[in-house]
């Protein structure tokens, strides 16, 4: 049996939707998952939550949707868990991908297999080359290879997925509060408009969890901040409600290139 560990964002419900069989969907204490759960935990008590799903019959795990950081109270965590948490307070400190390894090394160490959200909808993964009417101009295209060395710095460093390039110059990178709200800031940039938006997993990442997403909102943030179009490194972003965020696009006369 599949269990679908569920925190913010839209991207539980996809899987939900392809998959034929219901899953036990699991929310983490503090998110607001947009769809509905079956069992609420926190990481101070995994141990316990490791427990329910052997009794529920949950052989593998897939993980979709935001978490933020959790705040671990040593007061809060059962003895159980104990060694669990002094193993993810020292990941959190090194940051989400170190986490998230830490958290799905547990995991497997207690019996079950991940499964990524891309293995059970393979659709989310796009197909390479230009996906709308507009294509990317010939400053974007210069500028490309420059991006993709500045994702693969920040990626070594275990930081974002995402940044903002204009004629080779990079005017914004993602941070802790993600891709939204870095679109969100160029509202007032000095530089006028142009460029793209270019997202990538991390090289050091394990894909079987957080690789970035784009949808609908995405190309509306990127309108705003007057982007000309998002490039996405083939295979590694998910691409939510595909026919929506291409007719988004399309509307707004931005391109969306999936680059190999």
């Amino acid at each position: 049996m599949l269990g679908l560990v569920v925190g913010n964002g839209n991207l539980p419900r996809h899987l939900i939707e392809a998959l034929q069989t219901k899953p036990l969907v699991a929310g983490v204490e503090g998110t607001t998952p947009e769809v509905a759960t079956d069992h609420t935990f926190r990481l101070s008590h995994i141990a316990s939550f490791i427990d329910t799903l052997k009794t529920k019959g949950v052989t593998q795990l897939c993980f979709a949707g935001g978490v933020t950081r959790p705040d671990l109270n040593p007061k809060d965590v059962e003895p159980e868990s104990l060694p669990y948490v002094r193993r993810l307070v020292t990941a959190i400190q090194s940051g989400d991908g170190a986490a998230l390894d830490i958290v799905l090394g547990i995991f497997e160490e207690t019996g079950f297999t991940i499964q990524a959200a891309h293995e059970v909808a393979p659709d989310l993964l796009p197909p390479m080359g230009v996906l709308t009417k507009a294509a990317p101009n010939a400053h974007d295209k210069s500028s490309v290879s420059r991006a993709e060395t500045l994702l693969a710095a920040m990626g070594d460093a275990d930081l974002g997925q995402a940044c903002v390039l204009h004629r080779g110059h990079p005017i914004a990178v993602e941070a802790l509060f993600g891709t939204d709200w870095m679109l969100n800031s160029l509202a007032d940039r000095p530089d006028g408009k142009g460029g793209f938006l270019y997202k990538a997993p991390k090289p050091i990442q394990d894909r079987r969890v957080d690789l970035p997403t784009i949808g609908p909102k995405t190309i509306v943030n990127a309108h705003a901040a007057g982007l000309d179009g998002v490039i996405l490194q083939k295979g590694g972003v998910l691409l939510l409600d595909r026919t929506e965020t291409i007719a988004q696009a399309d509307d707004k006369g931005l391109y969306l290139w999936v680059k190999d």
